[in-house]
C-alpha cells in the first residue's frame, strides 16, 4: 500500500508511480518512487505527414492556374478533442490505481496546458475521496529520482531518506 500516486503527464504520455516504503529500512534509503504504468496518446505520437495528407493547413489552389483559396481541416480542433480524451483516460487510470493501492493523495505533474484538461475531469478522484495535488510541469521525460528529488523539494511528497542506523 502506497501513500501517494504520481501521475507525470503530456500531451503524449502518460507514466504513473507509487511511493513505496522500503522493506530494510535501516539497509535501504526510502521510500522508493516506483513506476507502476505507462500510458500513450498514439494520436499525438504520429507526425502530422502520418495523420494528414497535407502537412500545412490553410491555403489551396484550384486545378491550373485558378485562384487560391482557404479552407480549414480542423487540426485544432481534432488535437483538443485529443488531448481530452487522454486526459479522461489518464484520471481513470490514476483512479483505478488509487483505489487498487488505497492511496488518499495523488499527485497531478503535467506542462500547464495537459494541467488544464485533467482539471476538467478531477471530480473523478475527488469523489472517491483522493486528495489531489496538482504541479504544473512536465516531468514526464525524469528519472523515478529525480522526480522524487523535484516533487520532495516542493514539498509534495516525503524526501528520500538515507539508511537508518
Amino acid at each position: 500500500m502506497g501513500e501517494y500516486c504520481i501521475a507525470t503527464v503530456s500531451e503524449a504520455q502518460a507514466k504513473f508511480y507509487c511511493l513505496e516504503p522500503v522493506e530494510y529500512p535501516e539497509l535501504e534509503s526510502g521510500p522508493k518512487l516506483c513506476e507502476v504504468a505507462q500510458i500513450s496518446n498514439p494520436e499525438k505520437r504520429l507526425p502530422d505527414r502520418e495523420v494528414y495528407t497535407d502537412t500545412r493547413t490553410g491555403r489551396g489552389r484550384a486545378p491550373g492556374k485558378g485562384p487560391a483559396h482557404g479552407y480549414d481541416d480542423h487540426r485544432e480542433r481534432r488535437g483538443e478533442e485529443s488531448s481530452r480524451k487522454f486526459s479522461r483516460t489518464v484520471l481513470e487510470k490514476i483512479r483505478e490505481l488509487a483505489l487498487r493501492q488505497d492511496t488518499k493523495t495523488v499527485i497531478l505533474a503535467a506542462q500547464p496546458r495537459m494541467l488544464g484538461k485533467l482539471r476538467q475531469d478531477v471530480y473523478l478522484l475527488r469523489r472517491e475521496g483522493i486528495e489531489v495535488h496538482e504541479h504544473s510541469k512536465d516531468l514526464t521525460k525524469l528519472s523515478p529520482r529525480q522526480i522524487h528529488e523535484h516533487l520532495a523539494k516542493e514539498g509534495l511528497i516525503p524526501a528520500l531518506r538515507k539508511p537508518a542506523r
